[in-house]
């Protein structure tokens, strides 16, 4: 349940540090990173708490991982690519915390 609340948590604390004066903006750029757990659904069952989603789902892998950083480094879409690369790194840290890591 943390993990589902600091996908919320950590992109709003961001925004209101960072991107003040476009909080609702910037807060629902970096939100629209939550959407590449639609991979999720492909997956059989759909949740796993067991399960590492870094390298197990198709949106969670190298290559997209890639596409994310290289949004993170493009000035227009910053706010996106931070958004997926959060996703991606709170993931990555679920996976450490629950001891399974490929």
């Amino acid at each position: 349940m943390l993990h589902i609340v600091l996908h919320f948590l950590i992109p709003f604390t961001v925004a209101a540090g960072f991107y003040r004066h476009k909080l609702v903006v910037a807060f629902a750029l970096m939100m629209l990173g939550m959407l590449i757990d639609i991979d999720h659904l492909l997956a059989n069952p759909i949740y796993d708490p067991g399960r590492c989603s870094i390298g197990f789902h198709p949106l969670h892998t190298i290559f997209p991982i890639g596409i994310y950083i290289a949004l993170f480094a493009h000035e227009k879409t910053r706010l996106l690519g931070l958004g997926l690369c959060i996703h991606i790194a709170l993931d990555a840290q679920d996976c450490l915390t629950i001891g399974v890591f490929p």
